[in-house]
């Protein structure tokens, strides 16, 4: 069996100066005005002129499209717009709040405690009752109780899966109001 190589990275490198490939190139300039198509030489020529780098911005193009800018703050100011995309995005994950039939009223309220936290925080919840043994016979027990936790936790969620025997398991799926 043959192995593949996989490589992961984040972002693909910039090709810059000398590292450009083309032969010809469409330029950009500092200002941003297009310069028109040109060769990779007179490229750096212009670059070089106004001490800044030629960089490859967009290699698909026909013919690659090169931009005239300080390639240290580029890089800088690209980083900075990834980092702050990382935390706008909002990770709204399952949560899982696992109970038995026969939980005690203590118990039950620290589960509840938590679900609500859950919600709050913005994730979704499920939760389920497990049965054991013979306490299948007593499947209403876990629809109680799942009652009740809807009718407890209803100011902050609301229902997207309802009530449901799975198996052994009683699910149940709460996502959060907005």
């Amino acid at each position: 069996m043959q192995r593949r190589k996989i490589s992961i990275k984040s972002t693909p490198t910039l090709r810059i100066n000398e590292k450009i490939r083309a032969k010809t190139i469409r330029l950009i300039g500092s200002e941003g005005n297009q310069l028109g198509v040109m060769s990779k030489k007179e490229g750096l020529e212009l670059a070089e002129k106004e001490s800044l780098d030629l960089v490859e911005v967009a290699p698909g193009a026909d013919p690659p499209v090169c931009r005239i800018i300080d390639y240290g703050k580029f890089k800088y100011a690209q980083g900075k717009k990834e980092k702050s995309g990382k935390k706008k995005q909002k990770n709204s994950g399952m949560k899982e709040v696992k109970l038995r039939p026969n939980i005690g009223d203590h118990d039950y309220n620290f589960k509840v405690k938590n679900l609500c936290k859950f919600l709050k925080d913005g994730n979704q919840v499920k939760v389920t009752v497990m049965f054991r043994g013979r306490e299948m016979r007593y499947v209403e027990l876990g629809r109680k109780l799942l009652d009740r936790i809807i009718e407890d936790s209803e100011e902050l969620g609301k229902i997207t899966k309802q009530p449901k025997l799975e198996g052994r398991n009683m699910i149940l799926v709460l996502m959060p109001k907005q």
